[in-house]
């Protein structure tokens, strides 16, 4: 019986971001992508979510490389975290590939870890699999669609993209996908992150053309923030600072970085002088700076954010500054950009962050862009990728338009395994997937349990009850003391805390009648009673936690 290929999901369905997807193909795998999800309201002191590599590192020796469509934190920022687990050559284009090195370098795998880099049109042989290397636009340099090539037939993953055809780096390879198209596409797996937009992404000029427009005139200091990763806007930052005769700035660490990789690969053009440290701008004319900075999801830390709330070594946001905010706020961010907003409103700053601006465009394809792929590509199936569900079901029926049959058409969830043959599309089986949670240092060691702990102390606080006991007879030698944190002002409730001391003392006094000196179900005693006395007096439930020590 002939191989079939397996795709697996590891992330990037049902979610925005966490993009890793494995192809397999008998004793041979692949992943593509490799990203970090950002935590939810819910997910208390969370920093970053990453796939559960455990099928990975159960098929460590079918794994052939890791194949990298762009320099996104979507899809690189879980590379150190997987390569600690299992290790294989990763495959990447120049500029992707120095965002890769900087991660690697931050977790001390660079010596581990071998980086393999690509260009456009490369074909890598990977066991049984032969990878191709598409250029792409997308809002990053370098970006790439991947068509694999497998003994099942090929299958395109188009990974980001948009069709721009006045891009600073070329058109994307719309006559590779057509002749791909034409020799037969087993699977087509496309970004749905934009497919609810009719028509088409406008060009990143429509940018350029409007930073223009604000820099004309203007005879104040001008910061501007926007995505650190998107280079062709930094670019048109830069050349539009040195045609009105302004130096430039920069602060945030991942803007820093970013510049740094680009200006070593020549990805980034800056005529000598331009940059200047952000220390000396203060001896500079204002009329004569621009500050370009991280900031513009209202990230806590970043360099905007202390700017605006006058935490900032260096430089303070005054009355007149003109803020550009270059970026439109990823959905959940929108608190956190508005807050920013606010704060540089109250300090008498020019902000310019209306969409009608034309101040950021998307980097992902709207429908017309994903119908022209699906026309030139012909594949015989259809699993849409990177969206949430209404994304997918909405990609779903774009393709039943271009005459797709729905038969031929798989949603699959993350850990579904996709099984593809010449006549059959179908879920096969699940595997082990998931979120994995990092917090710190640790990585995976904060589960539900512990989120659902986090959240209900946010909610409602907590009560901890300190005992002495007697080990011979269980009676009290001291106590009880009650501590409360977020839960009630204690100088301003003595009365309840009164009541609370009476109801653990009660609870006490039945133990002992009935002779239980199983200090455990002493604490479940304590616990049950107050919090029903807690819930009937306030409407509140607090987490109660009982100690007990044994004298």
């Amino acid at each position: 019986m002939a191989e079939k290929l397996k795709i697996i999901p590891l992330g990037g369905l049902d979610e925005i971001g966490k993009n890793c997807t494995v192809f397999e193909y008998g004793k041979d795998m692949i992943v593509v992508d490799c990203g970090v999800g950002f935590p939810d309201e819910d997910m208390y002191g969370v920093d970053l979510v990453i796939p559960d590599f455990t099928y990975l590192v159960q098929n460590a020796k079918k794994l052939r490389g890791m194949f990298i469509t762009h320099g996104h934190e979507d899809h690189i920022g879980s590379i150190p975290y997987c390569m600690q687990q299992v290790n294989c050559p990763i495959h990447g284009t120049a500029m992707t590939n120095g965002l890769i090195r900087l991660k690697l370098e931050e977790h001390q795998l660079t010596d581990t870890v071998k980086l393999i880099t690509h260009k456009s049109g490369d074909v890598v042989k990977a066991g049984c699999f032969n990878v191709e290397f598409i250029h792409v636009n997308h809002s990053i340099a370098d970006a790439v669609a991947l068509a694999i090539h497998t003994p099942a037939g090929t299958v395109i993953m188009t990974g980001d993209f948009k069709i721009d055809p006045t891009a600073v780096d070329g058109m994307i390879d719309l006559a590779r996908l057509g002749e791909l198209g034409k020799n037969g596409v087993l699977a087509l797996l496309a970004d749905s992150t934009n497919v609810e937009r009719a028509g088409y992404t406008p060009s990143e000029n429509l940018v350029t053309e409007s930073l223009d427009r604000q820099f004309r005139n203007c005879n104040q200091r001008i910061i501007v923030t926007t995505f650190a990763s998107n280079m062709h806007r930094i670019q048109a930052v830069i050349a539009t600072a040195v045609r009105y005769g302004r130096k430039v700035a920069v602060s945030g660490r991942s803007m820093e970085n970013m510049l740094k990789v680009a200006q070593e690969l020549g990805y980034l053009k800056v005529p000598s002088g331009t940059i200047v440290e952000l220390g000396a701008v203060k001896n500079l004319p204002k009329e004569k700076v621009v500050i370009v900075s991280t900031g513009s999801q209202g990230e806590n830390m970043s360099a905007l954010y202390r700017m605006a709330f006058s935490t900032h070594k260096q430089i303070d946001i005054t009355a007149g500054d003109r803020v550009i905010i270059s970026a439109s706020a990823i959905p959940g961010n929108e608190k956190a950009v508005s807050r920013i907003i606010n704060e540089l409103y109250r300090k008498g700053a020019d902000v310019v962050y209306e969409k009608s601006e034309g101040l950021h465009v998307s980097g992902h394809a709207c429908q017309d862009e994903l119908k022209i792929i699906h026309a030139l590509c012909k594949p015989k199936y259809f699993i849409p990728v990177h969206g949430e569900q209404r994304m997918l079901q909405i990609h779903s029926r774009l393709a039943q338009q271009m005459g797709m049959s729905p038969r031929n058409i798989l949603i699959g969830e993350i850990g579904s395994v996709m099984e593809l043959g010449s006549r059959t599309l179908k879920i096969s089986g699940t595997v082990t997937a998931g979120k994995v949670f990092v917090d710190g240092t640790g990585v995976g060691d904060v589960g539900s349990v512990v989120l659902r702990d986090r959240k209900h102390l946010a909610q409602d606080g907590m009560i901890v009850v300190c005992l002495n006991l007697s080990g011979q007879d269980g009676s009290i030698i001291s106590g009880p003391d009650i501590i409360t944190r977020g839960f009630i002002y204690v100088k301003e409730s003595e009365a309840l805390m009164e009541e609370l001391r009476w109801v653990v003392l009660e609870t006490l006094e039945r133990c002992q009648r009935k002779r239980v000196r199983d200090w455990s179900t002493i604490k479940t005693s304590i616990k049950n009673d107050l919090s029903g006395y807690l819930y009937k007096t306030t409407k509140r439930n607090p987490m109660i936690l009982p100690v007990i020590t044994e004298l």
